[in-house]
């Protein structure tokens, strides 16, 4: 009895132990990606395999995009809030609805272009054929077509993943 229990105790262990090393070693990468000074741009730097001064550039007009971005995203944000409490009260569209929503539809606009200037300041702080591949890469993450015929469920309809 108490053989099968030792057995039943060390093989638990042991897979435990497996668990965490393969664990621990399938996320040594992105860890190490978070320990150095820009976490959030690191990816990009191991991505396109960017040189210290160019991703100094990068880096500095990160830090002047931040505050922009921060802004109308507030904005975007304090438009929806206006609108979902519109609507909690209202029966029909009304032209204050319809303010809003423009307004909203404005502020994304204006997020988009700056976003998309934004991206190809960085696109020419990198040499030319790595702002050519990261170009294609926003192209593909983050300009997809929320309208598209035949791709339901495929491209959101938020405000996410434009960094």
């Amino acid at each position: 009895m108490r053989r099968p229990l030792v057995i039943l105790v060390l093989g638990a262990i042991l897979g435990l132990l497996t668990a965490v090393a393969t664990y621990w070693s399938m996320t040594a990468q992105h860890r190490a990606l978070l320990r150095q000074e820009q976490p959030e741009l690191a990816w990009l730097r191991a991505e396109f395999e960017i040189a210290p001064e160019d991703f100094a550039r990068i880096s500095a007009l990160h830090q002047a995009y931040l505050p922009q971005c921060a802004e109308l995203c507030r904005r975007i944000a304090s438009c929806e809030a206006r609108i979902r409490s519109l609507l909690d009260r209202a029966d029909q569209l009304t032209p204050e609805i319809e303010a809003l929503l423009l307004e909203a539809a404005q502020t994304r606009v204006e997020c988009q272009k700056n976003m998309l200037e934004h991206f190809f300041q960085v696109s020419r702080a990198m040499p030319p054929e790595q702002g050519r591949r990261y170009l294609a890469w926003v192209k593909e993450k983050t300009f997809r077509m929320d309208h598209e015929p035949g791709a339901p469920g495929e491209a959101s309809h938020g405000h996410e993943g434009h960094h």
